[in-house]
């Protein structure tokens, strides 16, 4: 007969003796069984010990995750968390380098072990840490193992960022502005400082008054991509964490000091090839520096302001080459004339007031904004785009004004200005970084490739809607190949003409044919349920190869992940810690803790997750509540996820719900159900190629007057 299900056999370590194979019973408390093992190596003081996994993590085994200990599994007997809390404790204070090197490795080791954590804290140990930071003593190695030690042990969350004094804020951003600081101290010195301004608004204001762009930037010419993305990972925190009124000025600081051409030339440009952290710090970054625009395209335009009434004039004496007419020059009525003629020229919805058109928010005052950028910046453009429509018929002519509006706000949704960064993209753009007025240069590229698409349309006034779609498609599939140029995105521009386009949208129609006969769309309802159960099965496969997923609390952003899959028999999900990100599937042996699909409950999504109700910068984030989903088993327990992406999303929630018998109602279902059906229907009707298939089935022919019409074969 197998042993109970609560009986485990496990080898268990002891330095010094040969490791014991024994059967420990999960029913029992912990202390007896470590009493147990105490007792055959003849022990005393069993209350000193604990059992912790012998592999990388060396965590504590406690009544919390004991469940996690499989069969096989080797643990090593060790001193207590609270005793081993109590030896570092006085072993850092030791006078004795060596030694306080040593304990202070031990520490940075054992702080990522909440259970060690906790002790250490309560011994006040942080409060020591602080302090060896504070007195200056310590540099090189052991001041690299102290603020790792620190930095693991505020991770974990028990204690707030608001306790720290000025003079620890100051120690550390000095580690920061000295020009040459060993790597790790430096690198862990940018994470602490991440941590202070994204944790607590106080700490924001003590570290932008110890640190300025000017002393970040150095680090950012060096060759170490860890310290570069710090570097930008700091920047950032300080520009979201900066009250309204000073982002603007913060961004001209940024302007002063090259940071954008900094970061093109020694990291999108580097030889080193850009990982996911850097990734998504530029894609943070890129963000942020859009939704400086924000202000200015939520801001309405007031048409009684004469300096925003100038810009218009100025658009026009651009572009008809006039100067603004003296008062006592012709009549009123004449002057009225005049300007509503131009103004018509300039393509506005009012020709007589054009300061109304910008009332309209978004995009307010950033389509004029752009339009006066375009008209100065690339003059010879701007003239011929004017001057050409307005000698074409009215109704074929493509009106500048109303065309700018709507592609500035176009752009806006593009760019998705104004939206918080999403915590787990990493989809910025090399092109945005080439230039001090990126949107400006965009806008300026893309109103000429509206221009062209109107005149290769043909269009009439009635058709505007229409070239706006057709822009949009242009701008995102050019977008989707990341230009690393505005001249590469032009370039890109370029190929997808009018032409282009309807070819491409030819071939996605003829791929996504849709038939709508009654015959055929009852053969679509026969083949259904054959499709769907071969998507479950494809969901269900996905969920026994498993997903990394990575931990994401509002203190700081962690390269901590955790993974999760389902077992070949559809019946258990296996999940637990990884130190890093693997590079293909996860064993299930390896994976500590089990959830029995029987026990599941329900699944919830968005803003229904424990983990999204929960306060914090990142749980406002819309795109993080589009990527949440949990599970919810026994009364009240929770299992928390937030997928990599929407792909991973689908695939979890359509899994999950094929698991517990409901429908699968996610976009990707909807979609592969589309593909497959269509896929399937062309394949069964091959043979009835250029054959009209009818409405409704032929008659059936009347029976014969007889049934003599045998044929003889003789």
């Amino acid at each position: 007969m197998p042993p109970p299900a609560d009986i485990l056999k496990v080898a268990i370590e002891w330095p010094g003796a040969f490791p014991k194979l024994m059967e420990i019973d999960q029913k029992k408390p912990l202390s007896a069984i470590i009493k147990e093992v105490c007792d055959g190596w003849q022990l005393p003081n069993h209350e000193t010990y604990a059992l912790q996994n012998a592999d990388s993590t060396n965590f504590y085994i406690t009544e919390k995750n004991r469940n996690n200990i499989k069969n096989g599994s080797i643990l090593r007997l060790t001193t207590s968390p609270a005793q081993m809390a109590m030896q570092l404790y006085e072993r850092v204070q030791s006078t004795s380098l060596d030694m306080k090197l040593d304990a202070l490795k031990e520490l940075a080791n054992s702080s990522r072990d909440i259970t060690f954590a906790q002790e250490f804290i309560n011994l006040d140990g942080i409060t020591l840490l602080v302090q060896m930071v504070e007195s200056g003593t310590d540099f090189g190695e052991m001041l690299s193992f102290t603020l790792t030690a620190f930095v693991e042990l505020m991770d974990h969350g028990i204690i707030s960022w608001d306790t720290f004094s000025v003079a620890f804020i100051k120690k550390i951003a000095s580690f920061v502005c000295k020009s040459s600081m060993d790597s790790a101290v430096l690198q862990r010195s940018l994470a602490i400082l991440e941590s202070m301004v994204l944790n607590s608004q106080d700490l924001y204001q003590k570290v932008a008054q110890e640190i300025t762009i000017g002393q970040l930037l150095p680090h950012l010419q060096g060759t170490d991509q860890d310290i570069q993305t710090y570097t930008i990972a700091v920047i950032n925190a300080l520009f979201l964490k900066a009250p309204e009124e000073k982002r603007q000025e913060m961004a001209h600081i940024l302007a002063q000091k090259q940071l954008r051409s900094i970061i093109l030339q020694n990291v999108i440009r580097s030889t080193k090839p850009i990982n996911d952290e850097m990734a998504h710090q530029l894609y943070m970054l890129q963000v942020l520096t859009f939704n400086l625009l924000e202000d200015r395209m939520m801001t309405k335009m007031d048409p009684q302001d004469q300096a925003q009434r100038d810009i218009i004039f100025e658009l026009r004496r651009i572009a008809f080459d006039v100067e603004c007419e003296s008062n006592n020059s012709g009549s009123i009525e004449k002057r009225k004339s005049m300007y509503t003629r131009d103004y018509k020229k300039l393509g506005f919805i009012n020709h007589v007031n054009p300061a109304v058109d910008f009332t309209q928010i978004p995009p307010g005052m950033l389509a004029l904004d752009n339009m006066l950028y375009f008209a100065r910046h690339h003059q010879d453009s701007y003239i011929r785009i004017v001057l050409e429509n307005s000698s074409r018929e009215d109704k074929h002519e493509c009106p500048f004004g109303r065309s700018s509006i709507e592609l500035t706000k176009m752009l806006c949704e593009i760019l998705k200005v104004g939206e918080l960064p999403s915590e787990n993209c990493h989809d910025f753009h090399p092109m945005f970084f080439t230039h001090d007025r990126s949107f400006g240069e965009f806008f300026c590229i893309c109103i000429q490739l509206l221009n062209k698409t109107w005149k290769e349309m043909r269009a009439t006034s009635e058709d505007f809607n229409k070239v706006m779609q057709v822009v949009r498609e242009q701008i995102t599939r050019a977008l989707t190949v990341k230009p690393n140029s505005l001249d590469q995105f032009k370039s890109r521009l370029q190929n997808l003409s009018y032409t282009e386009i309807l070819k491409i949208r030819q071939s996605e129609r003829m791929n996504q044919e849709d038939f709508q006969s009654r015959p055929i769309l009852e053969l679509r309802e026969k083949i259904q349920p054959e499709i769907m159960e071969l998507i479950k099965q494809q969901r269900l496969n996905r969920l026994c190869e498993g997903t990394c997923f990575r931990k994401i609390s509002s203190r700081r952003r962690q390269d901590k992940f955790w993974y999760c899959r389902l077992s070949p028999n559809h019946k258990v999900l296996h999940y637990g810690d990884l130190e890093e990100s693997p590079q293909g599937e996860v064993p299930h042996d390896s994976l500590q803790d089990k959830l029995p699909v029987a026990d599941i409950k329900a699944v919830v999504t968005g803003k229904d997750c424990p983990h999204m109700k929960e306060k914090g910068a990142l749980k406002q984030n819309k795109e993080v509540l589009e990527l949440a989903f949990s599970i919810l088993y026994e009364s009240d327990e929770y299992l928390n996820f937030i997928a990599p992406d929407k792909h991973e999303y689908c695939m979890w929630t359509d899994g999950l719900n094929a698991l517990l018998g409901k429908e699968m109602t996610s976009e990707f279902t909807r979609s592969d159900l589309d593909t497959l059906l269509n896929m399937e229907m062309k394949l069964r009707l091959l043979d009835l190629e250029n054959i009209q298939i009818p409405e409704a089935p032929p008659p059936i022919p009347k029976e014969p007057s007889n049934y003599d019409f045998v044929y003889d074969c003789n």
